[in-house]
């Protein structure tokens, strides 16, 4: 039996986003600069081969462009309302809201994919979301607030981290059902450029202090890791892509470990081992077709 590489294409997105907040605050701007200047030079590395002779049959035309204008303002949506808890509230609070999701996939994946919510699927999301819970509200990771903010983190933040939470399970929903169906970096591309032509109304500065960021987030988060998560959901369940996606706080850990030397918890790593235990059940639920 060919083992289906897709969950592991979708992780290895998940790991290169993990190190995406670290960046943003270290940046010191604002979200939205962050966004249109990454997948500025994004579209610089994607344009060449979508307008190639090989990539221009994938162009949308018509009728199908109107799937890629309403992609953007959610993955957009998704990004910088993410982004925007990060900075406004806890950690905890950020992830803890945003990571909904799973559950709105779950829900939607059933009636817009017609992908069964099997008894897997809940235990992975029991299991990733005990981990989750006991990783930042009983680890040190909980406890860390954002500047300017008390205990239980700003309101709007956290607000932001819901939306967060119900654009990601939306934009899950709308990457698997076109996925299948269209090139993946032809999708990447106008993903980004619709980013683009949303933001660029809102952007009046160029801060050359911060271009080190726009570089970073622009390779590593704007072109490769949405290439490897759509590549990935060209096989892969929404509801396996969404659990999956709890591996972001644990990825986190361990860049954490490795770039800053930061030794995890006994709760951090007890939550960790959770969440990749979760991992492992859509993973093989996957590799025996068991998901759906």
């Amino acid at each position: 039996m060919r083992l289906n590489k897709g969950p592991l294409k979708v992780a290895s997105a998940i790991f290169l986003w993990s190190s995406l907040g670290v960046v943003v605050r270290h940046a010191d701007v604002g979200v939205h600069l962050i966004i249109f200047y990454s997948n500025l030079l994004s579209l610089f590395f994607l344009g060449p081969l979508v307008f190639s002779p090989g990539k221009r049959k994938f162009l949308p035309k018509g009728k199908g462009m109107l799937k890629f204008l309403v992609l953007g303002p959610v993955t957009l949506l998704n990004t910088f309302t993410f982004l925007y808890a990060l900075q406004n509230t806890t950690i905890s609070n950020a992830l803890m809201t945003h990571y909904i999701a799973p559950v709105i996939v779950a829900v939607l994946a059933a009636f817009v994919l017609s992908e069964k919510f099997t008894l897997r699927v809940l235990y992975a999301i029991a299991i990733s979301s005990l981990g989750l819970w006991v990783m930042l509200t009983q680890g040190a990771v909980g406890v860390i607030p954002a500047d300017g903010n008390t205990l239980n983190g700003n309101s709007l933040g956290i607000l932001s981290g819901l939306v967060s939470g119900v654009a990601y399970a939306f934009l899950v929903i709308m990457v698997r059902f076109m996925a299948p169906n269209e090139d993946s970096v032809v999708l990447v591309f106008f993903q980004n450029l619709m980013m683009c032509i949303l933001l660029l109304p809102f952007i009046h500065e160029f801060p050359a202090e911060a271009v080190w960021s726009f570089a970073f987030v622009g390779v590593f988060h704007s072109t490769i890791a949405p290439l490897l998560y759509v590549y990935g959901l060209k096989t892969v369940h929404a509801n396996t892509a969404s659990i999956l996606g709890y591996l972001e706080p644990v990825c986190a850990i361990l860049l954490g470990v490795l770039i800053l030397g930061e030794i995890p918890g006994l709760a951090a790593i007890g939550g960790g081992i959770l969440i990749l235990l979760s991992g492992y059940i859509v993973i093989s639920g996957e590799s025996r077709g068991q998901m759906s």
